[in-house]
């Protein structure tokens, strides 16, 4: 039994099972993990996983697919269907009990990436490793360093709290429907502390949305309503930057002394 995409629900169905079975294989599951597996769908890659672990937390929002997902993993003890929305799932509340830390997977609607990333990262101190399948470009921004277009705030947070690396692309006509772009699988692995070191992380992120909200001009043009003029140019002479920089062409590290020089 197939049900019909819900376009509301941003649903692409990986339908291509070598495709499946590479992102299983890439995972690197053990025996003894606990996976939280977002946008189940139909149960392929759950069944996948469930071979490999000890439990597979099933997280499906349509109720018709749980009807589905129910019957097709029916063989299988270490499965739970759990119907929720990710972005109301607390994992804090669920895997609180749990010693070690989880990893979480999954074909994620492209539409709320960015909250959905943001939402994992909450919970950072109960995730091991997340690996997603987002759209190519998107992922690009993610991974990139100082320098070319794909860097910004969002690159910025995401390497703050993880490492993000792109592990294999993956064509658009793998999926139902076929959506307008490629994708790729995205590995973000929880690091243990931040990239860097601040003394007010919302100040810090304050400092870096900013800059970033006015790319075009210099930092500290960009800057000039929160940083006053003394105190970016003391840092530019501190770190020797020239004072004609573009936020772009900035590290993260150069965005935490910044924030720890204000």
């Amino acid at each position: 039994m197939h049900v019909k995409p819900k376009k509301g629900l941003g649903q692409n169905f990986l339908f291509d099972k070598n495709i499946q079975r590479k992102l299983v294989a890439s995972y690197n599951l053990k025996a003894c993990d606990h996976v939280l597996e977002i946008g189940a769908g139909y149960g392929e890659l759950t069944k996948l996983i469930a071979h490999d672990v000890a439990f597979v937390y099933a997280l499906e929002i349509d109720s018709e697919l749980c009807k589905i997902l129910r019957d097709n993993t029916k063989g299988f003890s270490n499965i739970e269907i759990i119907k929720r929305d990710i972005l109301r799932f607390n994992l804090k509340r669920y895997f609180g009990r749990f010693k070690n830390k989880i990893k979480v997977v999954g074909n994620i609607p492209y539409y709320i990436t960015t909250p959905i990333i943001g939402h994992l990262l909450k919970y950072r101190n109960k995730i091991e490793t997340v690996f997603i399948t987002v759209q190519k470009e998107f992922a690009k921004r993610i991974v990139a360093n100082a320098g070319p277009k794909e860097y910004g705030s969002l690159s910025c947070f995401v390497q703050y709290y993880s490492i993000p690396k792109i592990l294999f692309f993956i064509k658009k006509n793998s999926f139902t429907p076929k959506p307008k772009v490629d994708s790729c699988l995205l590995e973000l692995k929880i690091r243990q502390v931040p990239a860097v070191s601040v003394a007010d992380e919302k100040l810090f992120f304050k400092v870096i949305r900013a800059s970033f909200n006015k790319r075009r001009k210099t930092l500290r043009n960009s800057l000039d309503s929160i940083v006053p003029l003394q105190k970016l140019h003391e840092f530019f002479k501190k770190y020797n930057i020239d004072v004609n920089i573009r936020p772009e062409d900035l590290t993260l590290k150069d965005f935490a002394h910044l924030a720890n020089a204000i």
